[in-house]
């Protein structure tokens, strides 16, 4: 037996906090019934119905993409744009763990497991992020530290950060800065440059949760095996 809004984040419909807010929205049904009170414990034989579409359980699928640059990260988009979902061909319904902005490339995960994208992407677990920054300028390289010490967005200090300058070119004016982070805070490092008076040409996402994009070309994936399953839950090291 397993509380309900886990089996419904196992079965790939959403995550386990979406989950909770059906469940208390009297959107979910247990056998025919309504469930709205958190807690409920069901087994997967049951029949499980969230907004009248009965679920099923999947199998298990973790996909590890390069997201080029004009592709939005969700699973459908209002306004027809191609998603990370249209790139990796899957049988499962795959959402991405967290997001990169449409203008930014790099690594993200994609799964139907609501468990551990619930895991990754809570700031108390502190995953690390790795990112390439390039800069249309000459940078400071004494206003880039102040990025380790934490800056200022959206009226909220910035957590913990290393920072590593990797090029400035003094000729063509731009900067390329390596930016380590353990939030998620919505467009994050843009907003981090901007505190420091520098606005972000362009950002590429190179590691994330221990995982890199060795091997892979902008808009190629791979599915990941099951000790890289483990080693993505390991990385969730503030799990209460």
């Amino acid at each position: 037996m397993e509380r309900l809004q886990k089996v419904i984040a196992n079965s790939g419909y959403c995550s386990r906090r979406k989950a909770e807010e059906l469940i208390n929205l009297g959107k979910v049904k247990v056998n025919g019934e309504v469930v709205n009170t958190l807690g409920v414990k069901v087994s997967y034989s049951d029949t499980i119905t969230v907004n009248g579409v009965t679920l099923k359980k999947e199998a298990k699928e973790y996909v590890l993409l390069y997201k080029p640059r004009g592709v939005v990260s969700s699973a459908h988009d209002e306004k027809g744009r191609k998603t990370v979902t249209d790139i990796v061909d899957s049988p499962n319904r795959l959402y991405p763990v967290g997001r990169l902005d449409y203008d930014t490339s790099g690594l993200i995960l994609l799964t139907n497991d609501g468990e551990l994208t619930n895991l990754l992407i809570h700031p108390s677990h502190e995953v690390e992020k790795k990112y390439l920054v390039k800069i249309d300028a000459v940078i400071d390289p004494s206003l880039v530290k102040a990025l380790e010490k934490g800056v200022m967005i959206d009226g909220k200090k910035t957590g913990k950060a290393r920072v590593k300058i990797k090029k400035i070119d003094k000729k063509k004016k731009c900067s390329l800065i390596e930016l380590t982070i353990y939030e998620g805070r919505n467009h994050q490092v843009k907003k981090m440059f901007e505190a420091i008076g520098y606005k972000v040409a362009k950002l590429k996402r190179e590691k994330f949760a221990g995982f890199t994009l060795d091997g892979l070309k902008s808009g190629e994936y791979r599915h990941l095996n099951i000790k890289e399953v483990k080693k993505l839950y390991a990385a969730c090291k503030n799990v209460k």
